[in-house]
């Protein structure tokens, strides 16, 4: 991408138009620093045009035709298609994130707003229920339908720039619901770019806004009477920190995991082991360990854990670091040098309480190595907490039982993959597991984005995936028809 491109300064959408605020924000490349654009930062006074003309627009929007919502959204995924390698370097640009994971991120798009469309054509038919069953309803039959609760704000997080802005901005459409985006300021051009597709489209005026404010102007968004849905992904202090300021309103909270791949006694062949370690090495590690269900915790059964370990160890120093313009990069940087110190300090602190250091250890800049810890005591902070970065946590257990208790044993609950040829011991660890998701025979870091995904305790509350969030921001409302010949 030419300088002159990448240093230009972007507009922000304003209920579906370019606008220009007083003040600019920097975006900057985690990997080496440079000016990766400017973007135009909304006034007050900009933020209260684009919520009231949301609001304003809302009874239009909630009664489009379900085939306009469809070509809009149609619309988004066909041109991120065509200009996928532009957005990719965009990504990895403002993100830090290695090109071949911002292809991914790319097609990911590509598909919710795909589904997005595909369920809106789908969504809201209708459901019809007799209600003779009692004498009092003879003649009586319900007919209930969704609607929107109204006006979204989406509050999307710097790991996924593009598709987690996505899961915000196409579900709200599919249904009719306005919606205000608010990008990570760390990695806000991504939302914005999905403003200059949405802005070719035949939207109604009013029905969306990025809006890429500073996260201290947050609350006053949250706040507003006037945007009774908050879908918000990031940590659990500021989520639930959200829902307990507002408990009127409906929350979606997408929050944090420290993934766990739990490796049982009859996956012990030698092939097993090598696809079970290959699958941990690269998702401990993509996005530099920057996801909610990258792989942080390793469980495997005492009978295999000796055979095991080295294999880990040598798939994440297989793991290429560098560059993430390189398209041979697997791992590049963390999103600031202050993720990264942080993620220091705390493989530090586990060292220093007795954790073994396996592999990787070290820092450059916002560059942190991939890190492999064994006997890593329980009440370290890395055994506690998210650690948002690219370190694994190998402990051995004896049994099934003792393995899913350990999975447990944590306040998260977002994902977690088994490593098991056992269906009997996959639909147990179904049962016994306390997380969202349940990945059989791969890491947890699996998520198709048409599936239920969410979590569990302090992973959060409500679903993500298309269809899901379309519930989410919308509401059942029941029509009862009387004196019908049924």
């Amino acid at each position: 991408m030419p300088n002159e491109t990448v240093a230009a300064t972007h507009a922000f959408w304003l209920a579906g138009r370019q606008a220009t605020g007083e003040e600019t924000l920097d975006v900057t490349s985690p990997w080496d620093g440079r000016l990766v654009g400017k973007v135009a930062v909304p006034t007050e006074a900009q933020v209260e045009e684009a919520v009231a003309a949301a609001y304003a627009v809302r009874d239009e929007f909630a009664a489009t035709p379900a085939h306009v919502r469809a070509a809009a959204l149609d619309h988004v995924s066909r041109r991120l298609v065509e200009r996928t390698e532009e957005i990719a370097r965009l990504i990895s640009a403002e993100n830090g994130k290695p090109m071949k994971w911002a292809r991914g991120e790319v097609g990911r798009a590509v598909s919710v707003f795909r589904f997005a469309a595909e369920e809106s054509r789908r969504f809201n038919g209708g459901e019809a229920q007799r209600l003779d069953t009692d004498a009092g309803g003879v003649g009586r039959l319900a007919l209930t339908r969704r609607f929107p609760r109204g006006v979204v704000l989406g509050i999307a997080p710097f790991n996924f720039p593009l598709n987690l802005c996505a899961h915000k901005i196409a579900p709200a459409i599919a249904v009719g619901a306005p919606i205000i985006l608010k990008p990570a300021p760390a990695t806000p051009l991504s939302g914005l770019l999905i403003g200059e597709l949405l802005a070719e489209t035949e939207l109604p005026v009013g029905s969306w806004s990025v809006l890429p404010v500073a996260n201290d102007r947050m609350p006053t968004l949250v706040q507003d009477e006037r945007l009774p849905v908050i879908s918000f992904t990031g940590s659990d202090k500021v989520g639930f920190a959200i829902m307990d300021s507002v408990p009127r309103k409906h929350c979606t909270l997408e929050l944090g995991g420290n993934g766990a791949a739990v490796v049982l006694a009859d996956y012990a062949s030698e092939k097993d082991l090598d696809w079970a370690a290959t699958r941990i090495g690269t998702f401990s590690n993509y996005q530099g360990g920057q996801s909610c269900i990258s792989v942080q915790r390793v469980v495997a059964d005492a009978s295999l854990y000796e055979r095991l370990v080295p294999k880990i160890v040598a798939a994440v120093e297989a793991q290429v670091t560098g560059d993430p313009s390189d398209d041979a990069t697997d791992v590049g940087p963390l999103v600031s040098e202050d993720a990264a110190k942080r993620v220091e300090a705390w493989v530090d602190e586990a060292v220093q309480a007795g954790a073994r250091l396996l592999a990787g250890g070290k820092r450059d800049g916002a560059s942190y190595a991939p890190t492999v810890l064994a006997d890593v005591p329980a009440d370290v902070t890395i055994s506690c907490e998210e650690v948002f970065g690219p370190v694994l946590t190998l402990s051995q257990v004896d049994g099934e039982d003792a393995a899913f208790d350990t999975v447990n044993d944590s306040k998260y609950g977002l994902q977690a993959g088994v490593f098991t040829h056992d269906v009997q011991a996959a639909f147990r660890a179904h049962r016994a597991l306390e997380v969202g998701g349940v990945i059989v025979g791969d890491v947890p870091s699996y998520r198709a984005d048409q599936m239920p995904y969410g979590g569990v305790k302090q992973s959060g509350v409500g679903r993500e995936g298309v269809r899901f969030a379309m519930d989410d921001y919308t509401y059942e409302r029941v029509m009862v028809f009387t004196g019908l010949a049924l």
